[in-house]
Formats: C-alpha cells, structure tokens, sequence
C-alpha cells in the first residue's frame, strides 16, 4: 500500500512513519511511505497522488495547511481516503467538511492508530472488492469502485465504468442485490448509481462527477436523497459538538427541528474520531 505522510514537523513525520511501519510487520502488510513537509510540495507531485492509497496530513502547516491541501487534493480524487492529524481537538468539524476518513489526535496516535488503520483497510478493500460478471463482451472482472452507474437500454443493462462500457443480459433488481452493501443506489428504475461519483442531488436531478445528469422521480426523490445524505454523513446536522462524557467519546448532534441527542462513537456516520481520555 502506497501511504504518503504530509507534515511541517520532521519529528511529527517520523514518529507516525515508524507507528505506521510498526503497525505493517506486525499485521504483515507491506507500506510504501512517502513524507512531504509542505501541502504545496505535495499537491505539485500529481505522480504520487495518483499512487498514493491513503493520505496522512497534517492540519497545522506553514503555507498551505492541512484543510486547503485536503480540499484541493479531493477535487482531483475524491475516493482517496485523508486521515487528518492534528494536536487541536477543535479542528474535528473542518475535517468533516473536507470529507476526511479520519481524525486523529497527535498526543494519542500510539493508542489509535492500529484501530484507525483496521478501519480504514477494511473500508478500502471493501471498496476495491474484484467482482466476475459475464458480459457481452466476455467475462470481464471489475472492482466495484470504478463502476459509475449502471443503465437500462432495451433489454440490456449497460456499465459504465472508469474502464469502459459493458453490457449485460441480467435484470437490474439483480443486479441492485449484488450491490447491495457496496454504496450504490436505486436513482431511477433504469438507473443503478455509484455514490462515490455523486456531487449533487437538487431539482429532482442527480448530477455525477463525469457531468452526467440523472432525472430522479419525484416519487423516489425523498429516499433516494436521504441514502445519499446517510452515506455522506449528512443528514439533516447543523452543527456537530465533541464532548466527554464518562471518558466515552460522544458526538452530539443537533438536528433541525430537534433537541440535540448524544450517538456513541461506534454508531457515527459523520466521521470517526479519536482523542485521548481526559487527564486527571
């Protein structure tokens, strides 16, 4: 796995590059990492961006800080999962907003970080799950994050991916319940969409990265907006409020119209975050 660490601080960079490489021999995966001491010296190596699997950085940066590397690196790959560190607990909501994976907390990383990396592994090849499908065209294998959407054409469903076009003779009720926990939605009865690529749904329309526009049916429209906000960790949240409670990590968020509820850190969809228990 290709991991790049962005840091201003040398001591900051190696001391997560040996947690990281600790973390690799002992659960034997093998790393590639790559350090930069600027976001404006990363976002100018596109090489390795395009390389790179998982994103290390630093919030705190002279220059181009951590949220304004974050933000312009997401524009360019969105599914590139960023881990934000940073020594400053109030920073957790600006990483939201740049759509980070993770949040970590500097002064506690020895005790996060093989959580924080089981996760995120595990997401990654969930994601970068090899499916077998016997097209038109033969028998093609995918994973199933460069798939964009699938379409009903005639009696045929239509693939279209990063790679390509593929066409199928298999229903699309099928072809949804293969797809089931792989972040896809049901936009339209002929429309099968990954929600990587979505960037907005507004005026009953899905607009994709690819600048493709999907028509969504009014009678379909509330659900199909509230799974993609659930998988944005959107929904409906005003404002999010960390806090200590019984040194369990909670996250309180006040939702339009309602008083605020408290949701444990196993049950967010927002984002995971992780800091250290209170000092006595």
């Amino acid at each position: 796995m290709n991991i790049i660490i962005c840091d201003d601080r040398i001591d900051d960079r190696k001391n997560l590059s040996d947690l990281l490489s600790d973390y690799g021999e002992k659960k034997n995966y093998e790393f590639a990492i790559t350090e930069y001491e600027s976001g404006e010296q990363l976002c100018e190596d596109q090489s390795a961006l395009e390389a790179c699997q998982l994103l290390f950085l630093d919030i705190n940066m002279q220059g181009m800080d951590g949220l304004k590397t974050a933000m312009r690196i997401k524009e360019k790959y969105p599914k590139l999962p960023v881990v934000l560190v940073t020594a400053y607990m109030n920073y957790a909501l600006d990483g939201y907003k740049v759509k980070a994976s993770r949040f970590l907390l500097k002064d506690n990383l020895a005790d996060t970080i093989e959580e924080c990396m089981d996760d995120l592994i595990a997401e990654i090849n969930k994601n970068r799950r090899i499916l077998e499908f016997r097209f038109v065209e033969g028998t093609i294998k995918l994973y199933a994050d460069d798939i964009i959407y699938i379409e009903t054409e005639l009696h045929k469903n239509v693939f279209y991916t990063e790679k390509g076009t593929f066409q199928i003779y298999k229903k699309l009720d099928e072809l949804e319940n293969e797809f089931n926990d792989m972040g896809f939605v049901r936009a339209h009865l002929s429309f099968l969409v990954n929600m990587r690529y979505i960037t907005k749904i507004s005026g009953y329309v899905m607009t994709l990265t690819t600048g493709k526009k999907i028509p969504v049916p009014k009678a379909r429209y509330a659900q199909v907006k509230r799974e993609y906000m659930l998988y944005k960790g959107e929904e409906r949240i005003k404002i999010a409020v960390l806090t200590e409670q019984n040194q369990k990590i909670v996250l309180q968020i006040i939702r339009t119209g309602k008083k605020s509820m408290s949701v444990s850190e196993e049950k967010c969809t927002i984002i995971k975050i992780s800091f250290p228990q209170s000092r006595r």
